[in-house]
């Protein structure tokens, strides 16, 4: 299996992230605006629409407030395994990190994984950033 790892350091209080990361329903308007473009939540289960075309349906594991944790699965036909946990560490008072790790088969998938990963990092560190500071600012 192919395990595929992004540390996440934000310009972001980690509260502030872990509230817009535990929003499960909302990460095409508040975590990961623009990578995702629309996100249907039906009980624990989101429909997840990419700006690539990409549509995936993931199921919520686990959402650990103390921990500030999230895990979730995708299931499809591309996929055999998929299941992810993502979550968020204070680095002081206006900064944080954000671990997400991905375990994928088959392992042929997991190029393209990696690279989605690292577009989904880079529009949550603009979009929370952006969302600490305005907020900060009003």
């Amino acid at each position: 299996m192919a395990s595929i790892h992004k540390d996440i350091p934000i310009d972001a209080p980690a509260d502030h992230v872990w509230d817009a990361l535990r929003d499960f329903g909302a990460l095409h308007t508040r975590l990961v605006p623009g990578f995702v473009t629309n996100t249907q939540l039906v009980g624990d289960v989101r429909t997840v629409s990419f700006a690539n075309g990409t549509v995936a349906r993931e199921t919520l594991v686990d959402c650990d407030d103390k921990r500030q944790r999230l895990v979730y699965a995708i299931t499809s036909e591309r996929l055999k395994q998929h299941s992810a946990s993502v979550q968020v560490f204070a680095e002081g008072d206006a900064r944080c990190r954000v671990v997400w790790i991905a375990d994928v088969l088959p392992h042929e998938i997991a190029p393209y994984m990696d690279a989605q990963m690292d577009l989904g990092a880079a529009a949550m560190r603009a979009a929370q950033a952006k969302s600490a500071r305005d907020k900060n600012a009003a």
